[in-house]
């Protein structure tokens, strides 16, 4: 069954780096939209970057300049390295994916995403 399993998540202190990590599985059809998500407990869940079908990318303004989203087309993994993190950056990471063809930005709603992943937690201090 398709599964997205997200890693790479901790605690790390304000100006730290890490690399999230979302393994995609089960899919019979190619994935052609993926997005991060966070959200903080008793906010919205905010769209953080995303890759459109035809490989070009979107950030949102909070995190641009300092994560970049990437993936690994022949292990359908996609990534997220983030960079100057902030304590504002932590939140529960969560990545989507979508096997339509419709466009897709870091504004797109979660929703909309037919396969979506637990999380990873990213604490920084």
């Amino acid at each position: 069954h398709v599964q997205l399993v997200e890693s790479g998540g901790g605690s790390v202190q304000a100006g730290g780096s890490l690399t999230l990590s979302c393994a995609a599985s089960g899919f019979t059809y190619p994935i052609g939209l993926m997005a991060w998500f966070r959200q903080v407990p008793g906010k919205e869940r905010e769209g953080v970057a995303a890759f459109d079908t035809d490989g070009s990318t979107d950030y949102a303004d909070s995190v641009k300049g300092r994560f970049t989203i990437s993936k690994d087309n022949s292990t359908n993994t996609l990534y997220l390295q983030m960079n100057s993190l902030k304590p504002d950056d932590t939140a529960m990471y969560s990545c989507a994916a979508d096997t339509g063809t419709w466009d897709c930005s870091s504004g797109s709603p979660y929703q909309w995403y037919n396969y979506r992943g637990k999380g990873t937690q990213v604490t920084v201090s």
